[in-house]
């Protein structure tokens, strides 16, 4: 089979999953790792980088601007920098591949320095809005074309110096609060994010890290977060915590296969990334978090999670920033749940890497559920505990979170789940099926 064609797989029943994992490292401080390390003065090294293909991608393009950036033996990544200030002129496109976090971060960077770039992604991309990160880096003074829709392929003409501006966010939105920070690192001044609602604060954790000056400072009207510009950020030996929307995959698949029990170590806890096991809990699901610790600046525990009697609830609208990345991982524990599971507030589903909204309810109807779909998010129907019918397709539209959440629901199937594409994983996590397999489910490979 050619690599460029889908890979489709079934997936079916088997026994309990039983088992220590650990997840990949987290996606969104990867990326953040690999843009601060190559705008240090010296050598970074990073342990436990996820090296899925959206990572890769944003690696790719530091190196393309000038970064130096290589895999060592023992797995760290090293990464020397070129400084705030000296990213180089890219010779050709930047290919983002289906990373939406690469580009808006990246357009942020690019923003404020005196270089031009031209972003470019797979089709799943290029379907995506960038409109919300666009609007505020032409504040800054960033001459941005993009394509119909505020689409990709865009090109970012960066202004230095840059604007300093302070900055409301229409939609809560961490890319969007990351992109205008990104941009302040090169911009003289002080650049200002005004956060009506509170979204992961990693970038602020990890610029902090490097070195960098930023203050937060709530009130009552919102969080005010404070960068000052054109600092020298120093190099760092980083270790990246478990990715907790990886991990969600197997809290989920834990809670719903009878006899099954998983000790999910080294899972990143931050507040801000917590709402999906908030959620499950609420749903009655046996979740347990021991030794907790401190890593890098981030909250680090091991998850214990055992199979569950699991309830349908109303998700509160509130939990969605802390969660929008898991929510179809909780729709899969929503159709095993006793009773109706309603979630609402969740609009941004609607422009990740596929509408997912409409993705899952077409997959989870696919796989013998009653669904009914809102504009901001699903009402579900549990089967109270029973295996889902099965034996229907799945099309997981390039979307990995669409791909690895129907593969667990296909855990608890009386017939097996087609997923039409498995390439779209290794997104996120290439060792996804591998340790499916470990645990002792068997995707079967499909022929074209």
């Amino acid at each position: 089979m050619k690599p460029d064609l889908p890979r489709p797989f079934q997936i079916a029943s088997g026994g309990p999953l039983r088992g220590r994992i650990e997840v990949p490292g987290d996606k969104s401080i990867s990326h953040r790792a690999v843009m601060l390390a190559s705008l240090a003065v010296g050598e970074s090294r990073i342990e436990g980088l996820l090296e899925g293909e959206d990572v890769l991608a944003t690696a790719a393009a530091m190196r393309a601007m000038g970064a130096t950036i290589a895999r060592a033996e023992d797995g760290a990544w090293l990464v020397h920098g070129v400084g705030v200030g000296g990213l180089l002129q890219p010779e050709g496109a930047l290919d983002m591949g289906n990373s939406g976090t690469s580009t808006r971060l990246l357009m942020g960077l690019v923003a404020s320095h005196p270089i031009t770039a031209t972003f470019i992604g797979d089709a799943s991309l290029s379907r995506r809005p960038m409109a919300r990160v666009v609007e505020p880096l032409r504040q800054i003074g960033a001459d941005i074309t993009v394509s119909p829709g505020d689409r990709l392929p865009l090109m970012v003409r960066g202004l230095c110096p840059a604007v300093p501006i302070a900055y409301r966010p229409p939609v809560a939105s961490a890319q969007v609060k990351s992109a205008i920070l990104l941009a302040g690192l090169n911009t003289p001044g002080i650049t200002r994010v005004i956060e009506p609602v509170a979204t992961r604060d990693h970038s602020e954790r990890m610029l902090r890290g490097f070195g960098a000056a930023l203050t937060v400072e709530p009130r009552e009207d919102g969080t005010i977060i404070s960068l000052t510009g054109e600092p020298e950020l120093q190099p760092q030996h980083l270790t990246i915590p478990g990715d907790p929307s990886s991990a969600a995959f197997w809290a989920v698949a834990a809670l719903i296969v009878p006899g099954s029990e998983l000790l999910l170590a080294n899972v990143l806890l931050n507040p801000t990334r917590t709402g999906v096991f908030e959620a499950l809990r609420m749903m009655g699901g046996d979740i347990a978090i021991g030794s907790e610790r401190e890593v890098g600046g981030e909250q680090v525990a091991d998850v214990r999670v055992r199979h569950s009697a699991l309830r349908g609830i109303d998700v509160p609208p509130e939990l969605a920033p802390s969660m929008i990345d898991e929510y179809p991982a909780l729709f899969v524990a929503a159709a095993f749940a006793d009773g109706r599971t309603v979630v609402r507030g969740a609009h941004e589903l609607r422009v990740k890497e596929s509408d997912r909204i409409a993705t899952m309810a077409a997959a989870l109807r696919a796989a013998g559920l009653v669904v009914g779909e809102h504009d901001d998010g699903l009402t579900i129907d549990g089967r109270g505990g029973n295996p889902l019918p099965g034996g229907g397709r799945v099309e997981t539209r390039l979307d990995h979170r669409i791909a690895m959440s129907m593969t667990v629901a296909g855990l608890h199937a009386a017939q097996p789940i087609t997923i039409d594409d498995a390439r779209p994983i290794a997104t996120s996590y290439p060792a996804f099926l591998e340790t499916m397999t470990r645990l002792g489910a068997q995707p079967r490979w499909l022929n074209q």
